[in-house]
């Protein structure tokens, strides 16, 4: 029950980032910047909330990072509108590697495809 419950909060908060990041948040460090997903503690006082950007530039990634974690009381507040939660969590954005990882997956794939299309 309780994790049905967490998965709920989860989602509701990835929802509600995304649509804050595209029409609350000016920073423009943070365009392009998409919610992949959320972690929550069982106490719910905690959410690790994974991002993906479309560079893999790592100075790009510094300045996404820096945006965010700028934005995070802006972010904390309006999810304290938005959603009816006794507290808001405290917020941690992480960029997830696993989007990336598909991509390098993807394209060793094209290239093995690819080489033996050659021989």
């Amino acid at each position: 029950m309780v994790k049905h419950r967490i998965g709920r909060v989860e989602q509701e908060i990835q929802k509600e980032v995304n649509e804050i990041l595209l029409k609350r948040v000016r920073d423009p460090r943070v365009q392009g910047v998409t919610v992949t997903g959320v972690e929550m503690t069982g106490d719910l006082q905690q959410a690790t909330i994974y991002y993906s950007i479309l560079s893999e530039k790592a100075s790009d990634v510094e300045k996404t990072q820096a945006g965010l974690d700028k934005a995070t009381g802006l972010i904390r507040r309006e999810l304290g509108q938005n959603l009816t939660l006794f507290k808001v969590p405290e917020l941690e954005f992480k960029q997830d590697q696993s989007v990336r990882y598909g991509e390098k997956i993807d394209k060793l794939i094209a290239k093995l495809h690819q080489d033996e299309a050659n021989r």
